[in-house]
């Protein structure tokens, strides 16, 4: 009994380390609820040569989301209706607020 005992008292433990961890790690997930026609910004992750160095620009200027396809990909057309062949993570967007 004493075994017994001991184990049901690891596995509380156990269970209530993951449950602290699974909840430190959710408290941190973004949810993006992006759907076509909303005006988002793009996050800058290349590094680019500036001479404002930490004052330089991390997002640029508003887009369009045209499609959104499998895989959490998203086309772009710009303000004018130009679109862009690349396509882009949903991660590197967010909404726009004018």
């Amino acid at each position: 009994m004493f075994f017994d005992e001991r184990r049901l008292c690891a596995m509380y433990h156990v269970r209530g380390y993951q449950r602290k961890i699974a909840w430190a790690f959710n408290k941190r997930v973004k949810s993006r609820d992006l759907v076509e026609g909303d005006m988002v910004i793009k996050e800058i992750k290349a590094p680019i040569f500036d001479p404002r160095s930490k004052f330089r620009p991390k997002r640029l200027r508003p887009y369009i989301i045209k499609t959104i396809l499998s895989g959490g990909t998203a086309q772009l057309i710009d303000l004018d209706g130009n679109e862009f062949n690349t396509l882009l993570n949903m991660d590197q967007l967010e909404h726009y607020y004018p």
